[in-house]
């Protein structure tokens, strides 16, 4: 009987939804901004990706949110809700049973009491990033904006502050572009195990906290059977979504937003891109200056992220690879990826035409750990000596060399390939001068192939080659099998050395 009482509810509800959904896309002409771009792929096409994008080349994130609470990690407000899980065990031996001390009760733990964001976006700012972006919303369809459609938000619960309005105005007094990352279109099937229950032990059978009808505003209604992919087929939920992204694109008219998806919801999707776009140009006095990212090939109508991943060749278009440090959330000793590892990455996603999305991994108070921050340190000393040959380059005729042993491999997502030589070459350019970057500290003299009086790349004589960072005097020669670049007697302490090299007019 309880069953069936519940599946009338939720289809109560569900129908209740559709319906609104119909009449809001009625109304939807009238809430969108108008403007040049329409929800087509063809009007999308029209889309050119500003060149503060293309110039900024590193932008640093914060994935944070009341799942750092726990320190256990990713995906925290799932994984306590299922029993084979080690964050369920966490759970339960530290906070109790997600029947009666659920996700929803973790919420008003997360504090970010030790959040200083201008001290924070200074020191992002001497690391090398152009850009920033905050966490919108996650998975746990908590916001971190002050939201009048969601009442789990930042600014009325834990923190009670507006974390998505604060980071906007740090990253303001920096000069640095501003964006938001939106987890919410997978919220919908990601967060349907709140609904579940034990399948053993004591509790077998106790409905989590997810059932209860009160909190269905934060875990959402029953989807259907068929309801499992990543992106919802609900259009009662894809509505939700719709409202809720327009919502923060609205209220905060970020210059970049990011979408932990592909495209979301077909039609659903293509009407929030052109809005964000055409609200965009309002807003700039007719130039187009955001940035949409979602994982999903571009075809130019937006920029295709990669997360944790690069491409193997030149991007036809402008893209991104977001990854982070460590874990997207935090968690007691993980191991973060050295300045090295984010450098070597950085200069190969630049030398194919992309950018580098980095986030940095916060503490559930809202500080960073002392390893962080040296870590962020070197990344800016590096970009400091080095950054002529990345900030506002553009991709050279091939993005590089690899050693000639390296077996061929066919790159993509979850694919960040360590394992980078001195006989790894990245090239980047700015007008008449090419920069080579070694992706690991020479122990011999380095031999630039492509570089040759023979190749055919090299189409220009060279006249100069010196080593950035340093005013020491480089000895090369330029023969029909490569440039040779004498090993340098004494090379900057860090790991990725970079050489400038001009042609002759």
């Amino acid at each position: 009987m309880k069953t069936n009482l519940m599946k009338q509810i939720c289809t109560s509800v569900f129908f209740a939804l559709v319906l609104t959904f119909s009449v809001s896309a009625q109304q939807q002409k009238q809430v969108v901004t108008e403007g040049p771009f329409k929800p087509t792929d063809e009007s999308l096409k029209q889309y050119q990706c500003p060149e503060w994008f293309r110039d900024a080349k590193f932008g640093i994130w914060a994935h944070w949110g009341p799942q750092a609470v726990p320190r256990q990690g990713d995906w925290y407000a799932r994984r306590m809700y299922q029993e084979k899980d080690p964050a369920y065990k966490y759970h339960l031996e530290h906070y109790g049973h997600p029947s009666e001390f659920g996700y929803k009760d973790i919420i008003p733990l997360w504090k970010a009491e030790k959040w200083d964001p201008d001290k924070l976006m200074e020191l992002y700012k001497k690391a090398g990033a152009k850009y920033f972006v905050s966490m919108g919303s996650h998975h746990d369809n908590f916001f971190l904006w002050n939201s009048k459609l969601n009442k789990w938000n930042a600014a009325n619960m834990g923190p009670k502050k507006d974390v998505v309005g604060i980071w906007q105005q740090a990253a303001k007094k920096q000069g640095m572009k501003f964006g938001v990352s939106e987890h919410l279109g997978a919220s919908f099937t990601w967060f349907q195990a709140a609904h579940g229950s034990d399948k053993e032990g004591p509790k077998a059978g106790v409905p989590y906290d997810g059932a209860n009808l009160n909190y269905q505003d934060l875990y959402h209604a029953i989807t259907e059977p068929d309801d499992k992919d990543w992106l919802t087929n609900n259009p009662a939920f894809q509505l939700e979504w719709y409202r809720s992204i327009k919502e923060l694109v609205d209220n905060y008219q970020p210059d970049l937003l990011y979408s932990d998806s592909r495209m979301p919801f077909e039609n659903v999707g293509r009407t929030l891109i052109s809005h964000f776009y055409n609200q965009d140009i309002t807003k700039n006095n007719g130039k187009l200056q955001a940035v949409y990212t979602c994982k999903q090939p571009s075809d130019g109508m937006w920029v295709e992220d990669l997360e944790r991943g690069v491409k193997d060749t030149v991007g036809q278009y402008p893209w991104q690879t977001d990854t982070s440090i460590g874990d997207w959330y935090y968690r007691t000793g993980q191991k973060y990826k050295t300045s090295t590892e984010v450098i070597q990455m950085l200069v190969d996603i630049v030398s194919k035409n992309g950018n580098l999305l980095l986030n940095v991994v916060q503490t559930p108070e809202g500080d960073l750990e002392p390893d962080m921050l040296k870590i962020l340190d070197e990344i800016g000393i590096w970009t400091a000596a080095n950054g002529e040959g990345i900030y506002g380059s553009r991709p050279w005729k091939i993005y590089g060399e690899k050693p000639a042993d390296e077996p061929l491999k066919k790159l993509g997502r979850f694919d960040e390939n360590y394992g980078y030589s001195s006989k790894d070459i990245r090239f980047t350019t700015k007008g008449n001068t090419l920069y080579a970057y070694c992706l690991g500290k020479p122990e011999e003299d380095i031999l630039i192939r492509s570089l040759a009086k023979s190749a055919e790349k090299a189409s220009d004589k060279i006249a100069s080659v010196t080593m950035i960072g340093s005013t020491e005097k480089i000895s090369w020669r330029q023969t029909t099998d490569a440039l040779i670049i004498r090993k340098p007697a004494n090379m900057p302490s860090w790991q990725v050395i970079g050489f400038k090299i001009g042609f002759k007019k």
